[in-house]
């Protein structure tokens, strides 16, 4: 019997600190996924302490999780001055995440980084978050 996978995974990267994430757009010329400043409202009334800006979500699951990183990556390839630039310049944090969702029972994703990939993330300074989300297979 053949069936689907319930797995997911979502991979992004982000930059967060004190700084201006419409400077970050300008300076990239690319337009991010989700942004906030500091002092902006969350959804539950609190307002931001930090900055974010959030790009290139990719949410198309694969078994073979770097696949997913490098979708996330590539169009910044080609960014990477600009980074080191924005990461000298002002306070930020560059991070790549993954965050696979595993149901118990089902096929484990491949979670290991292309040599691209950590290429990419040492030349521009970013760290690499994984946050795991296991359930039991009767969970929904």
């Amino acid at each position: 019997m053949n069936r689907a996978s319930k797995n997911k995974c979502r991979t992004y990267f982000r930059i967060t600190g004190n700084f201006d994430p419409d400077a970050v757009s300008d300076i990239l010329e690319l337009k991010p996924d989700e942004k906030w400043k500091i002092g902006d409202f969350r959804k539950n009334g609190t307002q931001y302490d930090f900055a974010s800006w959030l790009f290139g979500t990719c949410s198309d699951y694969d078994n073979e999780t770097e696949n997913q990183m490098s979708k996330t990556v590539a169009p910044l390839l080609s960014k990477v001055e600009l980074l080191r630039k924005i990461h000298s310049e002002f306070d930020v944090t560059f991070t790549l995440e993954i965050v696979p969702e595993l149901y118990t029972g089902e096929t484990t994703p491949c979670l290991a980084p292309s040599m691209d990939i950590i290429d990419f993330c040492h030349e521009t300074r970013t760290e690499i978050d994984i946050d795991m989300y296991l359930y039991d297979k009767e969970e929904d």
